[in-house]
């Protein structure tokens, strides 16, 4: 019986994949390719008021239903190995598309009832503006696969988006889904987070997506601190002097996670080291539900926060050094106004703290990085750079999120170029009404260009691809 059932489910797979568009645009078929596709996304964000440069086709009928895998431009889901097998046999399908994850079937239930599959809207902006296609990979139904072949795939295209989610990155037993409990997340994040060099796409992680993304950079972080410490000698390296200077920062990162606390402006304490699993994540103040203003990221006051200087000096080097998109956007552009989704936030203490580490391991290991990279550390050198806090939310002038987006860095160690992954707690794919594209009025080209986090969300894609 368990065989009938899977052998139904593999043809009814083929049978969708029969239905997959094999030439790259939806509105222009055969004409879409990175640099249209890059010319396109710059043309939206250049002002408000141009018109649509693409074909007037729609995407969907009113009486159509936008649903992945009920049709095009929704075809291309990932619901098995054999699909994924497809996909490599098809490169120029990975090549050409964004590849968008879903830790969860919905980011949260909005006032009118309805689960949001903001992932619909991710596809629907990226159609509509640069008529670049989607590739849904529902991980919450298929499982991850296998994270070193996934991610290897997926970071070939324009951009992978990792969505967000109702389970709290900080609960394991929220994680329901028996394809894709939460370590299998983690593992897939944490290998996107060290994949990113000049030839992979950036990462843009939304909502439970920048959660995870802040668990797994302390968890990258120990591990690399572990492995470290548990170094006996590194080939070539007959004085020791790489790896007394990773063991000598290894140990200062090692004494700063074990004492470090994370307090919230409510006077709670979530933890008190980065052992503590509300350490990166936890529960925020208040929920935030609709529209927020960013505003700049506010350097600390260390003595008021209690938070240790070198954490707030090394962040402030980071700002200075690195262009972070959003920030600059909050800066030059009108108030930037965006939809807040979410009762979790991460912790501003953790994203100082991740940032000093990967600094630190960073500066350590470039005067001996070809030592490095010939050894067991060598995944070292895939570690970002830095990492720093874009932004922040208020209510009634008082600040509720103060890690609303990051910008991760990766600096080459040979050309010293910059890459850059965003991670962002709001929804910039959702409108003012939080709902799934689908299930309101179709929106237009014009009422994209005039939307913030629409057009925020098409400056990242268009940065990071520049990169």
């Amino acid at each position: 019986m368990v065989e009938s059932i899977k052998s139904a489910q593999a043809h009814h797979n083929q049978t969708l994949r029969a239905e997959w568009r094999l030439t790259s645009g939806y509105l222009h078929p055969g004409y879409t390719d990175f640099e249209s596709a890059h010319i396109l996304l710059g043309r939206f964000l250049a002002d408000r008021t141009s018109v649509d440069p693409l074909s007037e086709k729609e995407l969907f009928a009113p009486d159509e239903i936008f649903e992945w895998g009920h049709g095009k431009p929704l075809e291309k889901v990932i619901n098995s190995r054999a699909d994924l097998d497809f996909l490599l046999l098809h490169p120029n399908l990975l090549r050409k598309s964004i590849v968008i994850i879903e830790p969860w079937s919905h980011v949260g239930i909005n006032s009118l009832g309805e689960e949001v599959r903001a992932s619909k809207n991710v596809a629907y902006i990226a159609q509509k503006v640069a008529d670049m296609d989607s590739i849904l990979f529902p991980v919450w139904s298929t499982g991850i696969i296998d994270p070193e072949l996934v991610v290897g795939a997926i970071s070939s295209g324009y951009a992978v988006v990792v969505e967000g989610g109702d389970p709290s990155v900080y609960d394991a037993s929220t994680w329901t889904s028996p394809a894709c409990p939460r370590e299998d997340m983690f593992a897939l994040v944490e290998k996107l987070l060290i994949s990113r060099s000049p030839t992979s796409a950036p990462a843009i992680f939304i909502c439970v997506g920048h959660q995870l993304a802040a668990q797994c950079h302390i968890r990258l972080i120990q591990r690399a601190v572990k492995q470290v410490l548990g170094t006996t000698s590194l080939e070539r390296d007959s004085e020791a002097k790489a790896l007394n200077s990773l063991q000598e920062v290894a140990e200062r990162i090692a004494t700063m996670g074990k004492t470090l606390q994370v307090k919230k402006r409510d006077g709670r304490r979530v933890a008190d080291s980065w052992n503590d699993e509300h350490f990166a994540v936890t529960l925020n103040e208040s929920k935030e539900v609709g529209d927020r203003v960013l505003l700049p990221y506010q350097s600390l006051d260390g003595k008021v926060a209690g938070i240790p200087w070198e954490l707030i000096h090394a962040h402030d080097v980071t700002s200075d050094a690195h262009e972070g998109v959003i920030d600059t956007t909050i800066q030059y552009e009108r108030e930037v106004s965006i939809s807040m989704f979410h009762s979790d936030e991460v912790n501003e203490e953790a994203i100082l703290f991740a940032n000093w580490a990967y600094r630190s391991i960073h500066d350590a290991i470039v005067p001996y990085r070809h030592i490095v990279a010939s050894g067991p550390l060598s995944w070292l050198i895939q570690l970002p750079d830095s990492v720093e806090i874009l932004c922040s939310t208020e209510v009634d002038q008082e600040i509720v999120t103060e890690c609303s987006a990051t910008c991760i860095n990766y600096k080459d160690f040979e050309t010293k170029k910059i890459r850059r992954s965003f991670t962002c707690q709001f929804h910039p794919e959702l409108l003012s009404d939080l709902r799934a594209i689908g299930n309101r009025e179709v929106p237009s080209y014009s009422r994209l260009k005039a939307d913030d986090g629409v057009r925020l969300f098409v400056r990242l894609l268009y940065a990071g691809m520049q990169d």
